[in-house]
């Protein structure tokens, strides 16, 4: 356990802190969707942080304190964090969540997401979707979904979310305070690409409802938007 809060960390002494054997979040029994999931909010970000401290309306404190403690802080110390105590997360999440399975199966993030964002901490959802018009919908992440196209081979992040977004009809009704995004994956039997690279940083601009851009043909501000 490591009560001492320590910052995320960054650059060189996130290469040096995070690099080589015996780093990042030893896999035990299926755990592999919690320990990425974990490692991408924390280790390097501070965005979400606020899981971490805040008396949230719904908090659970022991979960909060196994998060931060035994999880978040030795990540960020020494690079490393042992399953025992993702584990420890495990069974307090299958006692709060009343499902028995997070323990020993394979789960997909965004249920993960869910129970510990919203039932045992209730944070506000951080997305917010509208489709076609329709109702806006509220979310603490997004999944990519897309058929498979042959013209990507190995595509960024910012190519995946956009051709996403396009095929789904979607558009964020505002910026997003964290956005959180899965990347698609079909579990052991098949994956649509081999690689994924990531992003270092993500332009919205064309996927903000309502949001002023420029016309591609005259340079003023667009009145229509094609596909």
């Amino acid at each position: 356990e490591c009560p001492e809060s320590f910052p995320p960390l960054r650059n060189e002494s996130a290469v040096r802190v995070l690099q080589g054997r015996m780093k990042g979040i030893q896999g035990h029994c299926n755990s592999c969707y919690m320990d990425a999931a974990l490692f991408s909010l924390f280790s390097c970000t501070s965005v979400l942080d606020s899981m971490l401290f805040m008396p949230f309306p719904l908090c659970d404190r022991n979960v909060q304190g196994i998060l931060r403690d035994e999880i978040v802080n030795p990540l960020r110390r020494t690079g490393f964090v042992r399953a025992s105590s993702v584990m420890h997360l495990r069974e307090q999440l299958t006692d709060k969540g009343q499902c028995s399975s997070f323990t020993n199966a394979e789960k997909d993030p965004e249920e993960f997401l869910n129970l510990i964002m919203q039932q045992i901490l209730g944070i506000e959802p951080l997305l917010k979707l509208q489709s076609g018009g329709q109702k806006q919908q509220e979310c603490y992440c997004y999944q990519i979904f897309m058929d498979k196209q042959e013209d990507l081979v190995v595509p960024d992040v910012q190519q995946l979310v956009e051709r996403s977004f396009l095929s789904s009809d979607l558009k964020l009704v505002e910026i997003p305070s964290c956005f959180i995004i899965q990347m698609p994956r079909f579990g052991k039997e098949y994956k649509m690409f081999s690689k994924i690279i990531p992003s270092l940083e993500l332009d919205i601009t064309d996927l903000l409802l309502d949001s002023p851009r420029e016309c591609c043909l005259c340079g003023d501000v667009a009145t229509l938007e094609c596909s």
